[in-house]
């Protein structure tokens, strides 16, 4: 009976506190708002309506300058030096070339694999130039023109390739899994999104350290986000309140499936206000627009909040070497994008008008990256092949007995059946 009683005093007390339905409601709206809504204001409607994603607009594409360079709002322009702009340009150009180049020698059988970069230097510059050298950044495969931005050796890029012994990873990785830790450019690996989750990790150590400076930047396609590690990255990021940017090359294309197929709502950048993410969505190919974006976010990020960005850009390539786009796509579809907005062409017309290029130094700078881009190819073709034991090497300080097992196995073996393998090409061992 004691215990009833109390209880019935509690409900008294209760009922005195909440005395009418509209003390109820401001109750219960102020604990959605606080406790389940992340402090966002809360409301009651009497209205039945579900919510059709398909009417609502679509998060709206920044830009700074129109179809053919020029700019549309001049607070906008982000006043480059001639330094800096030649600079920006000398790098799309020089990442074309060597596409180009790394391209055709694949298809000659001299690299066993590759990716190109072709319709999507503007955001690859753009944002590379906007963040800061100690900002750690994560790749995806197609994020070249960042590495290159930050000064990554061609001749590097050509051991990577051909995996020689002059190749940071010693030939460990197939072609195109970059990495520096000079450069702060985490090495790729094949599976995809798996970055995603790495790079909170690391923004999220960064936050815990003191006077932090440091922001990750990291890339993906919009077929990775549909993966499940995308969803546990923005989850963490803003819950974690981690200072990372999320950058999507959105290139209309995962491999052969159509961005029609890949999503139903709105993009990328619809995903980021459900996850609590600052959001943007811009033209991708609008190199001033990448920019300011990435300045912005990375502003933003350095107060610990995670910003993503949805760059609209297209693939004029195909995915990679082992891929042929004209089974999914028409090439009447990639010439038209290539004419009427490509990134370089949009950037050239800026400085032309500039009076910082011209016609004359364009010949001549063609020229002389090809002839770069051609003599570290050579050279890397030239360098010989890590000596064989390296397989074993690089991951342990002390090697386990069950690896010198292995290592023992292999040579057994190769004494036996050397003489099919082109073990020629490797080192000698020391």
């Amino acid at each position: 009976m004691l215990h009833i009683a109390k209880g019935r005093g509690l409900a008294r007390i209760f009922s005195r506190r909440f005395a009418t339905a509209q003390d109820r409601d401001d109750f219960r709206l102020q604990e959605y708002s606080q406790k389940y809504l992340g402090y966002r204001k809360a409301a009651f409607t009497e209205k039945l309506e579900l919510i059709d994603s398909s009417k609502m607009a679509a998060v709206p594409i920044y830009r700074v300058t129109d179809g053919l360079g020029n700019f549309i709002d001049e607070s906008q322009d982000p006043n480059f030096g001639k330094e800096k702009s030649v600079r920006i340009y000398e790098t799309m150009t020089q990442l074309n070339i060597m596409d180009r180049i790394l391209y055709d020698s694949q298809r000659q059988g001299r690299i066993s694999f590759y990716m190109t970069n072709f319709g999507e230097e503007g955001n690859h510059v753009g944002s590379a130039a906007a963040l800061e050298s100690q900002d750690l950044v994560y790749g995806q495969y197609r994020e070249v023109g960042v590495l290159m931005w930050r000064g990554f050796p061609l001749e590097q890029f050509m051991h990577q390739c051909y995996g020689n012994s002059m190749d940071i990873g010693k030939g460990k990785q197939m072609p195109v899994h970059y990495g520096s830790k000079e450069h702060n450019f985490v090495t790729i690996s094949s599976p995809l999104t798996t970055q995603l989750p790495q790079a909170v990790g690391s923004a999220y150590a960064f936050k815990r350290q003191p006077n932090n400076d440091r922001v990750v930047c990291v890339y993906f396609g919009d077929g990775a986000a549909s993966e499940g590690d995308a969803h546990a990255a923005f989850n963490f990021a803003a819950t974690l309140d981690c200072p990372i940017i999320f950058f999507c090359r959105n290139n209309g294309y995962a491999i052969s499936t159509p961005t029609s197929e890949q999503y139903a709502g709105d993009g990328i950048a619809g995903k980021g206000p459900g996850y609590g993410l600052h959001t943007i969505r811009v033209d991708g190919n609008d190199l001033f627009a990448v920019y300011n974006a990435t300045r912005e976010a990375r502003r933003v990020a350095l107060t610990n909040k995670a910003v993503i960005i949805e760059a609209m850009t297209y693939r004029l390539g195909h995915h990679s070497t082992s891929d042929d786009s004209t089974a999914y796509r028409s090439a009447e579809e990639v010439q038209t994008w290539g004419d009427k907005d490509h990134p370089i062409e949009r950037f050239k017309s800026y400085l032309l008008r500039k009076g910082w290029w011209s016609d004359e130094r364009e010949k001549e700078w063609q020229k002389e990256v090809r002839t770069k881009v051609l003599k570290a190819f050579g050279d890397a073709e030239k360098t010989k092949l890590a000596h064989y034991h390296e397989l074993f090497e690089g991951v342990y300080d002390e090697l386990p007995i069950i690896l010198k097992k292995q290592r023992a196995e292999l040579d057994e073996h190769l004494a036996e059946y050397g003489d099919r393998y082109p073990i020629d090409r490797c080192l000698k061992k020391d």
